[in-house]
């Protein structure tokens, strides 16, 4: 799988837009765009990418949540492309709404989808088992703060996280992390478990 981030040399705000292709673009790999950021530029720099022969430029987008700067070039890729579109949430511009646990085919491998409530209700991690990648979009998996409270289910979603193989986390804003990877997830882990613990005592030492 080859990951290109068409907005790293961005010079306005927006989320990361990671364009993923196959090794080989090959005729049943399936192009994507994970979040399409806010900068027109990219509709240029797909039109210059070698994408495949025969192929759609864009087969399919998949936003890790309904933030404007990570949706709001949706309605030109979409005339431009005429790609499916994935959300957790649907809204309008978006053809399928993602669940829990689903996979999905991008480029040459597949996707999980893993729910991770905490930016918003309808953030979503996208995680390739044969890469070792998670795209995270703007969930919080880097956390330093023991004394914080967190969704339930979020703390879940962070275990399930914590579980899978992770060499390289591609975040909504800023640069890869690829060294790591797995060992600031089960500190972020360990701090998340050490809030819930704090906030528990504290409630029972001082009741309102």
């Amino acid at each position: 799988m080859k990951i290109i981030n068409l907005t790293d040399d961005s010079d306005i705000y927006t989320s990361n837009a990671y364009f993923l292709l196959g090794d080989w673009k090959a005729v049943d790999d399936v192009n994507a765009l994970i979040d399409v950021g806010r900068d027109p530029s990219i509709i240029d720099k797909i039109k210059e990418l070698d994408t495949g022969v025969g192929k759609k430029r864009v087969d399919r987008v998949v936003l890790t949540h309904a933030h404007y700067d990570h949706a709001a070039l949706l309605p030109i890729v979409k005339a431009e492309f005429a790609p499916e579109v994935y959300s957790f949430h649907p809204f309008d511009g978006v053809s399928h709404a993602l669940r829990d646990g689903q996979t999905l085919k991008l480029a040459d491998t597949w996707f999980e989808v893993i729910h991770t409530p905490s930016h918003t209700s309808d953030s979503i991690c996208l995680y390739c088992a044969e890469e070792g990648a998670l795209f995270s979009g703007d969930a919080s998996l880097i956390i330093t703060a023991t004394d914080a409270s967190y969704q339930e289910n979020f703390v879940g979603s962070l275990e399930r996280i914590a579980r899978r193989d992770i060499r390289a986390i591609y975040p909504g804003h800023g640069s890869p992390i690829i060294h790591g990877a797995k060992r600031l997830i089960y500190k972020s882990l360990d701090n998340v478990r050490k809030s819930k613990i704090a906030k528990t005592l504290t409630d029972s030492r001082w009741p309102e």
